[in-house]
């Protein structure tokens, strides 16, 4: 009764949280930059809206909240993970994950964006140039993880963002840093963190540049190499607070609920929810949901599944999730491969 009360007062206190959403601003909207640091990247955390940071562990952490990194199973995992998104756009994603004992967990992880080609025009060939681009947006991040007590984690992550458009380039770190607290009370626990925080971004390259005579300049002489700075952005900064809490356990049955309050910099505040359904850890149902709560959303419902196999002494695990669209595009699908020994 008591673990049933205090998980209840914690679940009105997101839900509190979580109220002003619908109330947020859209002002900032487009005025950030690298929104390629906020796609998410694991079929599993997908496919429950977005919403395990609380209890999240292992490679799959890397992204969600790097505090539990150093809770996960074993002493090795890694990660190949695949989304179809929308208009084309294709995210790979690798993480690697190492426990050190007592000393600590270290991770890598790198993601690519990849836009697709694009016909590249101007004003003077509006239908074309004849040149084709691929613009591309990577990011590779670096996780150190403690367990600092039996109950509480702490992780931190250093990511370099590189975008690449034509032959323009805008470079920077991100920080993220995460805290997970299990409760003790029926398997629950809490996480907090706080996501791509760091400096201004802007574009250098070549394609700013222009050759310039001056009217008292000599005719004849060298031009002069004029360069246009381009408008600097800020990272998309978000902080995030979240629980979970096991709803049903019956022998090897269990179904877990997940829910998160994020707090975004440049666009309404979310609401992230998520139930999951496994038997033994061997095979899971999944189903989400994360937007603000506007019909304007243009993300919605999240489905997915998971199957976990033995592999000699390691074991696989496979995960699906897909992600409704309200307009113009399919699903957003996503397939993890991870490794666990």
């Amino acid at each position: 009764m008591k673990a049933r009360c205090i998980t209840g007062l914690i679940a009105l206190l997101l839900i509190g949280i979580a109220g002003p959403a619908r109330a947020g601003t859209d002002t900032r909207v487009g005025t950030g930059g690298a929104t390629e640091l906020r796609l998410p990247v694991d079929a599993r955390s997908i496919a429950l809206g977005g919403a395990t940071m609380a209890n999240v562990t292992g490679v799959e952490a890397l992204f969600f909240n790097p505090a539990g990194v150093a809770a996960m199973d074993g002493k090795t995992q890694v990660t190949f993970t695949h989304t179809s998104y929308i208009a084309d756009m294709d995210i790979n994603y690798f993480g690697v994950a190492q426990g050190f004992g007592d000393w600590g967990t270290l991770g890598f992880c790198a993601k690519v964006l990849s836009i697709g080609d694009i016909v590249r025009t101007t004003e003077e060939s509006p239908d074309g140039t004849g040149e084709i681009f691929t613009p591309t947006f990577s990011t590779l991040g670096l996780t150190y993880s403690k367990r600092m007590t039996d109950r509480v984690c702490f992780g931190g992550t250093v990511n370099y963002v590189v975008e690449h458009i034509l032959q323009e380039t805008a470079a920077g770190v991100a920080f993220d840093f995460g805290f997970q607290y299990e409760t003790g009370l029926a398997g629950s626990s809490i996480g907090l963190a706080m996501k791509n925080v760091g400096g201004n971004l802007e574009f250098q390259g070549s394609d700013f540049e222009i050759g310039l005579l001056r009217p008292e300049d000599d005719p004849t002489s060298t031009q002069r190499t004029l360069t246009n700075p381009s408008a600097a952005f800020q990272m998309p900064a978000y902080f995030q607070i979240g629980a979970n809490y096991p709803v049903w356990t019956k022998g090897v049955d269990r179904a877990e609920a997940f829910a998160v309050f994020q707090n975004n910099s440049f666009m309404r505040d979310e609401f992230r929810g998520g139930l999951e359904w496994s038997h033994r850890k061997d095979f899971a149902v999944r189903v989400g949901y994360a937007g603000t709560g506007n019909k304007d959303d243009l993300f919605g419902l999240c489905y997915g599944c998971g199957l976990r196999l033995p592999v000699g002494a390691a074991k696989l695990q496979l995960d699906y999730s897909g992600q409704t669209v309200s307009n113009y595009f399919d699903d957003v699908q996503t397939f993890s491969l991870k490794f666990l020994f």
